[in-house]
């Protein structure tokens, strides 16, 4: 299995990186999402009905459901600090995917991680 230095590598391959503000927006809950993030530096906030449930961090990847299916963000993504993120649209994660298959394993599995914690977060929210 690809580790996450070698699921970063594909998006440092990416032209364009994208950069951010500390306290800058990169996408809002509700929006359409066309692309997921890898973050090449800095740290980003996941915020679900303005609260923070997970802070990630150079060497991971996020935003990956609008690639998977899912039309609308589900969360809010703020830069914690500034931050570089490349991006893949649906045509280079399809590439990337049919390149190095393992980078979907690797991509699934820190999705469903990801996932896990924030239900868990959000469950220890509404019982507090």
């Amino acid at each position: 299995m690809l580790n996450p230095v070698q699921t970063l590598g594909i998006f440092q391959k990416q032209p364009d990186p994208k950069v951010f503000s500390a306290g800058q927006v990169i996408f809002e809950a509700g929006e359409p999402g066309d692309c997921m993030y890898g973050i090449l530096e800095g740290e980003v906030d996941i915020l679900v009905n303005s609260k923070v449930v997970e802070t990630i961090a150079a060497g991971e990847v996020f935003a990956i459901g609008a690639l998977v299916g899912v039309k609308n963000r589900t969360y809010t993504a703020i830069a914690k600090t500034d931050c570089q993120l490349a991006f893949l649209n649906e045509q280079r994660f399809l590439f990337a995917v049919q390149e190095t298959p393992m980078f979907a394993l690797q991509v699934m599995k820190n999705y469903s991680e990801r996932l896990t914690r924030v239900e868990h977060q959000l469950s220890s929210l509404t019982v507090s």
